[in-house]
């Protein structure tokens, strides 16, 4: 079979070199993976609701999570929110640098800061003590909706260079205080304003680069927004973590971020399902039959790939790239492909049910001879 994730000249992103920081014990940046967040919406102060949402989350995948600490309740319900979790909690704040403060304090692990509204730098210097003395790192977020006042009268209105310099100003700071566990951002809700942006801002330091397109919409056309903004960042090598902000469930941003990278070769995580669109050649029909296999895979967190296909023009040739494939048939008998080899025929069964449980084995049988290999190569170091 060929491996549809193999690198090929034309398939190499070369990433941006940049210093790596660490939020919790997760590594961003460097030769790190690129991580996939996302962003509470219940209040805060709900403690078993956030929980229960950042949970799902973890489920979903998200490997850091951001969580608004808008009031001194809302930073102080942290220290509860924190202990029931296993992804590091980033703190957002607005407005009231005191909540940066008590955030790191009650176990933040990142602190998110605008610096247009966050106030002097007298008391960005208080927050910058505050998270050296509890281990945070620290996201500079900047957003065109909300630049400082000097540079929008320099400017004349939110641009690129205005967003880059606020950035920068910002990093200044926190290195005369002697503090590197940076990243930023450079969002906006323009995709061209943001790739724009970020495209000066990674010439311009060397910090790792929390990538987004801000306020992108709903579930569509936020999808598609981001898809475009973020894709050309990603595809440039720009971006070392990534939250698509969608008006839809938190879930989502992560499963939606997670298929960008899955798309471009930069992570793998779960079954990526090729399927067609279907025509009057589809010998089952495919849309339900792809919707429910989507459903019931989306447990399995082992890289797999599967095709469905509707009938016999593309479906061969696609199962040949992917570990299980399923050709559509003529009366109702349809061809199994395993490694990219005729298996076995597929009659009269639901669909659904005969992949999914020849997806889970295969996923079990992957894990146990990693787990092999893992116990193998540690007995070999401890020689």
């Amino acid at each position: 079979m060929t491996d549809p994730n193999s690198v090929r000249p034309y398939r190499q992103i070369h990433r941006r070199p940049c210093r790596q920081i660490h939020v919790g014990k997760v590594p961003v940046g460097g030769d790190a993976p690129i991580t996939v967040q996302s962003m509470t919406n219940t209040p805060t102060t709900d403690v078993e609701a956030t929980v229960a949402q950042i949970r799902a989350l973890e489920i979903a995948g998200a490997d850091i999570v951001r969580v608004s600490c808008p009031d001194e309740d809302s930073s102080a319900a942290l220290k509860d929110i924190v202990k029931e979790v296993t992804v590091p909690i980033v703190a957002d704040i607005h407005f009231h640098y005191r909540r940066a403060i008590e955030a790191a304090r009650n176990g933040a692990a990142c602190l998110r800061i605008n610096p247009g509204n966050i106030g002097s730098e007298a008391r960005v210097r208080e927050v910058v003590r505050a998270a050296k003395d509890h281990g945070c790192s620290i996201r500079i977020g900047v957003n065109a909706g909300s630049l400082e006042r000097d540079l929008l009268e320099k400017y004349g209105e939110p641009c690129p260079e205005a967003m880059v310099e606020s950035a920068l100003n910002h990093i200044r700071i926190l290195e005369d205080h002697d503090f590197f566990e940076t990243k930023i951002s450079c969002k906006a809700s323009d995709v061209f304003l943001t790739v724009a942006a970020y495209q000066q801002l990674a010439d311009a330091c060397d910090y790792p680069l929390h990538i987004g397109v801000t306020e992108a919409g709903g579930m569509i056309p936020g999808t598609v927004k981001s898809s475009i903004g973020l894709g050309m960042l990603l595809w440039s090598g720009i971006g070392d973590t990534v939250r698509v902000s969608l008006s839809a469930d938190p879930v989502e941003e992560i499963r939606v971020g997670f298929e960008m990278l899955k798309t471009l070769g930069l992570r793998r995580r779960g079954v990526t399902v090729i399927s067609c669109p279907s025509c009057a050649r589809q010998q089952f029909d495919v849309i339900p039959t792809v919707q429910r296999l989507e459903e019931r895979l989306a447990h399995i967190t082992v890289p797999m790939t599967v095709s469905v296909i509707g009938c016999v023009v593309n479906g061969p040739g696609e199962a040949l790239m992917t570990d299980i494939g399923l050709t559509g048939g003529g009366n109702g008998t349809h061809q199994i492909y395993v490694g990219g080899l005729k298996d076995h025929r597929l009659q009269d069964q639901d669909i659904v049910d005969h992949l999914v449980e020849m997806i889970e084995a295969k996923a079990e049988e992957i894990k146990a001879r990693e787990a092999a290999e893992a116990a193998e190569q540690s007995a070999v170091a401890a020689e």
